[in-house]
């Protein structure tokens, strides 16, 4: 087993001693049990969750799937990025972007809630990213922004980077990202699918976590 367990473990006695775990000697990773809790993964808004460390080829191909809850009017949702062609996501004013960039330039679906609308209420929101081809859209609760891209000869996004979720490390560009600033929310249901491989990733397998704490994120009302 080379990943840690998703739980909450209390009262640990070794040889009837009581383990003190309000001052660990050393500590990675771990937080403090909620009284209410929902499923997802906690970002504390100072780091990131880095996926698949061979490295992810978007291609022409890929739809982007999760759930997230904020109040936060700026962050880092997603991003795969090699030097030139990448794709990003991120909130930015309160507006979800999807940034696409296939080598060619950079594309952009700008979704901006009407009216008082929130995006950033603290409560769950469906998102939907599509690359297909030179095409991109974004469906945000099931509202839809479409963009048809001036590059149309130029359809490959040819990535072979780690997917990095809710921020990304200072000596790691980003092509397809505008902002530096850390998701600080929850996250849930991240599903990437090309074609007929459809991966639903699990934050405690990322081969580098930091400020993030997979599989529990505190009720809406913490």
């Amino acid at each position: 087993v080379t990943h840690s367990i998703p739980a909450c473990i209390g009262s640990l006695t070794i040889n009837s001693k009581q383990l003190d775990n309000e001052s660990p000697v050393s500590i990675f990773a771990v937080n403090k049990c909620y009284v209410t809790v929902q499923d997802g993964t906690f970002f504390d808004g100072s780091g990131f969750a880095a996926l698949v460390r061979e490295g992810y080829k978007v291609r022409s191909d890929v739809n982007i799937t999760l759930e997230f809850r904020t109040t936060a009017v700026h962050g880092v949702l997603l991003g795969v990025s090699a030097k030139v062609d990448a794709i990003g996501l991120e909130i930015v004013n309160g507006k979800v972007l999807f940034h696409v960039n296939n080598g060619a330039g950079r594309i952009t679906a700008t979704y901006e809630p009407r009216g008082t609308n929130s995006l950033c209420d603290g409560k769950w929101h469906k998102l939907q990213a599509n690359k297909s081809k030179h095409r991109i859209s974004l469906i945000i609760d099931g509202n839809s922004v479409q963009i048809d891209n001036p590059y149309i000869q130029s359809t490959s996004a040819d990535t072979n980077n780690p997917i990095y979720v809710g921020g990304y490390p200072a000596d790691v560009k980003q092509n397809c990202l505008t902002s530096r600033s850390s998701f600080n929310g929850c996250l849930r249901n991240l599903v990437l699918t090309r074609g007929q491989q459809t991966e639903l990733f699990d934050f405690s397998r990322a081969f580098d976590l930091r400020g993030v704490f997979p599989h529990s994120c505190p009720g809406a009302e913490h």
